[in-house]
């Protein structure tokens, strides 16, 4: 079973009432409120399993991970390519006049000279327009 603070469990609620969320997020928010024991006495997995929305594998899974980490992770489990070097060597590049034979930089292209310079890791053209825009950079 789960033990939640009185700052989780207000969390929880809030998230549960609000319907703001993703479905899933609220879905493993209902179970971790229905499997906590610190407001008293807990149904039973199978009675809880039996609700609408919920199955024994999820609240199986929910729990587990709950009880590994207590909390959402902090960090993504790969680290981004993308760092503030990566960002220096793209966006000259991107502000540069094009190659030969083309009237202006497309982020597929720009995808290849990135490919083609060494000490940068490929990124993928979608990758290179999310950092263009977040720098609010226009290719032109």
């Amino acid at each position: 079973m789960v033990t939640l603070t009185a700052g989780d469990r207000e969390v929880l609620v809030r998230v549960t009432a609000t319907g703001v969320r993703p479905a899933a997020m609220i879905r493993r928010a209902r179970v971790l409120l229905a499997l906590d024991t610190s407001v008293g006495v807990v149904d039973p997995k199978e009675v809880i399993a039996a609700r609408p929305g919920f199955s024994g594998d999820t609240i199986r899974l929910v729990a587990k991970r709950f009880a590994e980490t207590g909390k959402k992770r902090d960090l993504p489990p790969v680290p981004s390519p993308v760092t503030g070097e990566v960002e220096a060597r793209l966006i000259p590049m991107a502000c540069s006049r094009p190659p030969h034979g083309y009237a202006r930089w497309s982020l597929r292209l720009l995808e290849k000279h990135v490919a083609l310079v060494e000490d940068t890791t490929d990124l993928h053209h979608s990758t290179i327009g999310r950092i263009l825009k977040k720098r609010s950079c226009v290719l032109t």
